[in-house]
């Protein structure tokens, strides 16, 4: 076996130093390590452990290096669920909202999701790429290293094929590791008649999608102003047949059955869960498979009086992830540590939970179990918190205090980069 100081010689080097805590994520907890080092090959964590005994010799500098100035080190951040690729705004619509207005009082007006598909179609693939990116950078800002988008903003056949196109110029593009997800199930378009467009989903989106590889989860909006149960087990099955693994928006307005037939189908998510029963809670409880990821940014916004059950789900042992949901409508908000404040303060999350959820459990709820940890092999995502707790992620309430962002062991955000 070579010598690992000689393997590190023949690589890229970063090292990282001067680590107070760093948080591997390994199960149970937060795998904490105080007082340690890092090095990354690139791309790959090569070695991790205590400060001080890293394998460098005088021949073996690091090309790059960061000081952690006594800082926690712990995985980038995933958003497991978001609507990023989108046009126009509906700010009109919240103010319409703040004086009394409901969300399905709006939608009947030509509101709600089918006003974003008609500024998204109306918009070039430039100006989505470009908006895009922009906010693909101010994840990047929050220390959110992996982001899941979701296309539905198109809702026929050649937009939706629009926005994963520019879904896949993001993942070229940008330092963010993106996982694109089909959502043309996300309601039936304005003047289409509702079998016409599940035949179209079903017969012509999704072979397409899979034909050119645009997507790695097929979702559905699995509600009564969307989808019903029996339609949302349709589109999903065709995914399936498609190689596109299930995810389902489920228990967001009302209580559908969503988290069951996810459950049962082996989605990798079902999201929202504001109407989830205790069934449901032990359905989830009973799966291997199956996430739940919880959005309480959305909650808030709409001024929802109710919350998933984020309590009862971590106790029954169900990986919990949170997510922004960032989206133009119910939740325009692109910053993932505040969502660790509100899991904190309105569903009853430790903040310790509270990461987890923002790392280990959203990997999971994108069926990417190498991210969202450190280990020796893989991905060198990371995050520099300019803290000497991990607390201060939600502690700080919007003002995350974030000294440095790793991603690919390239140092993209940080002293000297930005």
């Amino acid at each position: 076996m070579s010598d690992p100081a000689t393997q590190i010689h023949a690589m890229s080097r970063l090292l990282i130093t001067g680590i107070g805590r760093l948080l591997t994520l390994e199960p149970p907890g937060l795998g904490v390590l105080e007082r340690a080092a890092l090095v990354c090959d690139g791309a790959r964590v090569l070695w991790l452990g205590p400060d001080g005994t890293q394998p460098m010799s005088d021949a073996a500098e690091p090309t790059d290096w960061l000081d952690a100035r006594g800082g926690v080190v712990l995985p980038g951040l995933v958003d497991a669920h978001t609507h990023l690729v989108f046009g126009g705004d509906r700010a009109a619509e919240y103010a319409a909202r703040c004086a009394g207005a409901t969300y399905e009082e709006l939608a009947a007006c030509g509101g709600g999701i089918q006003s974003t598909v008609t500024q998204t179609r109306a918009a070039s693939d430039d100006t989505l790429f470009r908006d895009a990116m922009r906010r693909l950078d101010t994840f990047l800002d929050h220390g959110v290293t992996t982001v899941e988008i979701k296309s539905g903003y198109g809702l026929d056949v050649e937009s939706e094929l629009r926005l994963l196109r520019v879904v896949r110029r993001l993942q070229r593009a940008h330092a963010v590791n993106v996982v694109p997800t089909l959502l043309g199930a996300h309601v039936v378009p304005a003047g289409v008649d509702r079998a016409t467009y599940l035949a179209i989903l079903c017969d012509e989106l999704i072979p397409a999608v899979a034909a050119e590889g645009l997507a790695v989860f097929n979702d559905v909006f699995c509600e009564r102003s969307a989808f019903t149960l029996t339609e949302a087990r349709r589109v999903l099955e065709v995914g399936l047949d498609h190689g596109l693994r299930p995810k389902l928006h489920a228990e967001q307005r009302s209580h559908t059955g969503a988290t069951r037939l996810g459950v049962e189908l082996g989605a990798a998510s079902v999201d929202h869960l504001e109407h989830a029963t205790d069934d449901d809670v032990a359905c989830l409880a009973a799966s291997s498979h199956t996430a739940a990821v919880l959005l309480p940014g959305a909650t808030l916004f709409l001024r929802q009086p109710e919350v998933p059950p984020a309590r009862k789900l971590l106790d029954a042992g169900v990986p919990v992830a949170l997510s922004t949901d960032l989206n133009p409508g119910t939740c325009p908000c692109d910053d993932l540590p505040l969502m660790t404040t509100l899991a904190c303060a309105r569903l009853g999350m430790t903040p310790e939970e509270a990461i987890i959820g923002v790392t280990r459990s959203a990997a999971l709820a994108l069926g990417a179990t190498d991210r969202g940890r450190i280990a020796v092999g893989g991905p060198a995502d990371l995050v520099v918190l300019d803290a000497a707790s991990e607390v201060e992620l939600p502690y700080r309430f919007g003002r995350a205090r974030i000294h440095a962002v790793v991603a690919s062991g390239r140092v993209v955000r940080g002293p000297g980069r930005d």
